[in-house]
């Protein structure tokens, strides 16, 4: 049985009791270099070593097998095996792998990743704005299917977003896009905030299934992953 996918930060994972659980749609949303895709593969990385399998839904393109080698270390070569990468071109295609994603998740998955999964989403609405409504009735679907597939499956479904700024008078702040749908459909929420340091990132659990308060930690990007570490 698949136990809770641990994501290296230590707050997070003990307020989660062990990490990220199955059967729960889980969101990572920051700016550009916050990150998340170096999160989601020591997610994958993790899984891994519980000897299940991680679809990996590249939509970005920032996928990178080196990056998971400088993780992984020695493991690299066991757990490059337990790791499909998908790279869908646009959203389309992004709604056909969702749409088949029971056809290639067997009982041997333990994750599905997709990453970002707001970001051909969004160069689609750039391109056609009149589709705005359409597009965000489409992406509501997509997350409803994942969430079904968490609970009928019983696997860990872990999504990234981009963000957006939202202007409120004088106040700026960072927003996932498609807030309404990714919050209304996440079950666990972390948002990863860049601070000073370039190397340092404030990770603040702001949903969780306990319905603990809002959890902050900061996390160093290294070579070896991300992990946390002691502000003084």
């Amino acid at each position: 049985m698949l136990h809770n996918i641990r994501t290296g930060c230590k707050t997070i994972d003990e307020i989660l009791e062990g990490g990220i659980p199955n059967r729960k749609v889980s969101l990572i949303y920051g700016e550009a270099e916050t990150g998340k895709t170096t999160l989601a593969m020591q997610c994958a990385l993790n899984c891994a070593r519980q000897k299940y399998k991680t679809l990996f839904v590249d939509c970005d393109g920032t996928f990178s097998a080196q990056r998971l080698s400088q993780i992984a270390l020695k493991e690299f070569k066991d757990i490059s095996e337990l790791i499909i990468l998908m790279k869908p071109n646009d959203f389309s295609e992004q709604t056909i792998v969702i749409d088949r994603l029971t056809d290639y998740i067997t009982k041997s998955f333990g994750l599905v990743v997709i990453d970002t999964l707001t970001s051909l989403y969004r160069a689609e609405i750039a391109e056609y704005p009149e589709k705005t409504f359409n597009l965000n009735r489409e992406l509501n679907r997509q997350m409803a299917c994942l969430a079904q597939i968490a609970k009928t499956h019983k696997i860990v479904v872990l999504t990234t977003s981009q963000v957006r700024s939202v202007f409120n008078e004088a106040l700026v702040s960072i927003e996932p896009v498609a807030t309404r749908v990714l919050r209304f459909w996440a079950d666990i929420i972390i948002a990863m905030k860049p601070t000073e340091n370039p190397q340092i990132i404030r990770a603040i659990l702001e949903k969780n299934p306990k319905k603990v308060l809002p959890a902050t930690c900061h996390l160093k990007i290294e070579e070896t992953g991300i992990h946390e570490c002691l502000i003084h």
